[in-house]
């Protein structure tokens, strides 16, 4: 009687695919003219976006006094959403840079759109800041440089920005950010964009030709192809931790009870990959349906992507609960009164259905992913995906407006409720992001063509099955098989 045998890892690769179907099968989308659907969600995206626009100009030209905001409530909406973007952000920078380091094949289905989904959540998230400003032409003034505005002495005498304020630190984490991200995603496309390059004619070939910039798939350039690679991943790894963090400082560093907190930083980044990998789950899923790229996102994907949310998921609901108990440990009357007056208890203040409603996405609801057969479909993934987002938009919400509505002066309490131009402006910025990203996945391939070839014979159905078949056959003539049965015998054997 022979020992247990692991089963072989599921494959990533699924439908037999050879080197020639997955360049025929990614490169379709972007080949194929657009069709009537994607034209139908492009317009209306585009049409969501000008909205937003219009709401951004109707702001910067009568003032953010057409927000709600008031002495109380000085952050609203701009800095709930500014933060909610930011978070969505960061899966992209996770998958590629982290799951890269520790040679993770199941990134390769769904890098390329996380990288982009970072890139353009990322623009979103910065407008917020710039409006909120009020003088958005005068956005200069946040950068350090030498300037004539205190005298003529420029080094000594000019007026710098405070370089101990969280506020600065984001600006230059932020822009850190976007700019190792943008060079991450661009590196990843070279060689694909070479390859439509190659099978495209006309003036999409001279197109393509500019902006794969001469790759022609020597092995000097796949040598420093995967240099860069390592490098960018090597620079982006500590960007996970810090950018979110040092968002997060914009609250810590401050007095004002729910805010001062030392747990905010790790709360952060948990909650901005769970809710990054949550959005990056409800675009592929759509991208993966109507797309027809079922083989190369597979359920083994899908289901890496909720544990991971499960995880976070976990972390987050943790945070939840040591808020909760420091608040009541300290025995600090205003961090009580926050947390289980204004937040948790029932009808004690304006806004605990917005708390209960973050610990119902967030905590509760990911909870099924513990069950494998919940992982594994597709219809509770995509609503969990939905869920965890919403939560995460009101887990931004709470902190921000909650804390601000109830200080230490019960005189200087007040509630907040956002204009039609804050929803605008919000619902706009959806609106670009899907615009955006309707755009990418016509020009670009959705799903990175040459890491997929370079885990196809790895990874791929027919060469798995192979293998299993080849296990098999050596563990019945007692040899000992080349993968899962190496080290398995019978019972009798050596």
């Amino acid at each position: 009687m022979s020992a247990y045998t692991s089963p072989v890892r599921e494959p990533l690769v699924t439908g037999s695919k050879t080197y020639t179907d997955i360049s025929n099968d990614i490169c379709k989308p972007v080949e194929d003219r657009p069709s009537l659907m994607f034209m139908i969600a492009l317009i209306i995206s585009a049409s969501v976006a000008v909205m937003g626009v219009v709401c951004i100009l109707y702001t910067i030209w009568m003032g953010i006094g057409t927000w709600n905001l008031h002495r109380t409530i000085g952050w609203g909406w701009d800095i709930t959403n500014f933060v909610w973007w930011i978070g969505i952000g960061h899966a992209g920078t996770l998958i590629s840079a982290i799951l890269l380091l520790f040679r993770q094949k199941w990134r390769t289905g769904v890098n390329r759109s996380a990288e982009a989904m970072t890139i353009f959540a990322v623009m979103c998230a910065g407008l917020f800041p710039l409006i909120h400003m009020g003088r958005i032409w005068d956005a200069m003034f946040i950068f350090p440089y030498p300037n004539s505005r205190a005298g003529d002495d420029l080094l000594v005498n000019s007026l710098w920005p405070n370089f101990t304020s969280p506020l600065l630190w984001d600006v230059f984490a932020i822009s850190t950010y976007f700019t190792i991200s943008i060079l991450f995603w661009y590196t990843g496309l070279v060689p694909d964009l070479a390859l439509i390059r190659d099978r495209a004619t006309g003036w999409r070939r001279k197109i393509y030709k500019v902006v794969s910039f001469g790759w022609t798939g020597t092995a000097r350039q796949w040598q420093r192809f995967e240099s860069l690679s390592l490098i960018l991943a090597g620079l982006s790894t500590p960007l996970v931790l810090s950018v979110h963090s040092i968002v997060s400082f914009d609250f810590a560093t401050s007095v004002i009870p729910g805010w001062h907190t030392t747990i905010l930083p790790p709360y952060f980044v948990a909650g901005a990959v769970f809710s990054g990998f949550a959005m990056v789950l409800t675009l592929m899923l759509i991208a993966r349906s109507v797309l027809g790229l079922k083989d190369y996102i597979t359920m083994a994907h899908i289901e890496s992507m909720n544990k991971v949310i499960l995880l976070t998921g976990s972390i987050v609901g943790i945070a939840y609960t040591t808020e909760l108990f420091m608040a009541w440990y300290s025995g600090n009357l205003y961090e009580v009164h926050q947390f289980f007056e204004s937040r948790a208890a029932f009808g004690s203040g304006p806004y605990n259905w917005a708390y209960w409603m973050m610990m119902g996405c967030n905590v509760i609801s990911p909870q099924i992913f513990w069950f494998k057969w919940a992982r594994r479909n597709i219809a509770i993934t995509f609503i969990m995906s939905i869920f965890i987002n919403i939560g995460m938009w009101f887990e931004r919400f709470v902190i921000i407006v909650i804390s601000l509505s109830r200080d230490f002066m019960p005189a200087s309490w007040a509630t907040y409720s956002p204009t039609w131009v804050e929803i605008g402006i919000f619902v706009g910025t959806m609106g670009i992001f899907m615009t955006l990203f309707l755009i990418f996945i016509k020009v670009a391939p959705v799903v990175a063509i040459a890491e997929v070839k370079s885990i196809l014979k790895s990874q791929g159905d027919q060469y798995l099955a192979a293998q299993a078949e080849e296990d098999k056959r050596e563990r019945e003539l007692g040899t000992g098989g080349s993968l899962s049965g190496a080290f398995h015998r019978d019972k009798d054997g050596i």
